[in-house]
């Protein structure tokens, strides 16, 4: 796979006004579009294909549920061009009833990572008052790799994510990771 994100920082920013399904813009460092996503609508399994632009010629990653309306979901992401999982992203049922958690399995499914929201006291929070944004830390192998955070807009949904700059790994298992957490977490406000 050609690496798509080379960048230290992006912003993935939720479309507005979108009648079915879902679709996300991914901005680099200066503000270009590096690529887009679209969320297909009325789909038992969620289904979410990453594009190079939002004219849709090329599909560079597909999110796919592997099932239908689940707690505790899976989501293997998958390079497009060779049809290989990169790894999957899974979300922790019950212990993201407090606070957001997910599982980051590599491509044979051994967890290497999570996705956690910053602080127990501040999840508790965001849950009472809705106006708290979100902010978690991914890590790899005990290391924290990237940081994701919400920037409060009540009309416009937006998702920083900062990479560590040593991190040098392939980005799109973590930006795979960026659009789940605008698409099912975002779903909750």
């Amino acid at each position: 796979m050609t690496e798509v994100f080379s960048d230290s920082r992006y912003m993935i920013r939720r479309k507005v006004f979108k009648l079915f399904g879902g679709a996300f813009h991914i901005y680099d460092s200066a503000g270009a579009v590096t690529a887009y996503c679209k969320m297909k609508a009325f789909k038992l399994k969620e289904d979410l294909r990453i594009y190079r632009s939002e004219e849709m010629h090329e599909e560079i990653i597909r999110i796919a549920a592997r099932g239908v309306i689940d707690f505790s979901a899976a989501y293997d992401v998958i390079d497009s061009s060779s049809g290989q999982k990169i790894g999957t992203l899974q979300r922790r049922g019950v212990k993201s009833m407090l606070r957001d958690e997910w599982a980051i399995l590599d491509a044979s499914d051994s967890p290497i990572g999570k996705i956690i929201e910053d602080s127990l006291a501040m999840a508790i929070l965001r849950r009472v008052v809705n106006i708290v944004p979100q902010t978690f830390n991914a890590t790899l192998r005990d290391r924290v790799v990237c940081r994701y955070k919400q920037r409060f807009n009540p009309f416009v949904f937006k998702l920083e994510i900062d990479f560590h700059p040593e991190f040098r790994d392939n980005k799109s298992l973590l930006i795979a990771g960026g659009i789940l957490l605008a698409a099912i977490e975002g779903r909750q406000e």
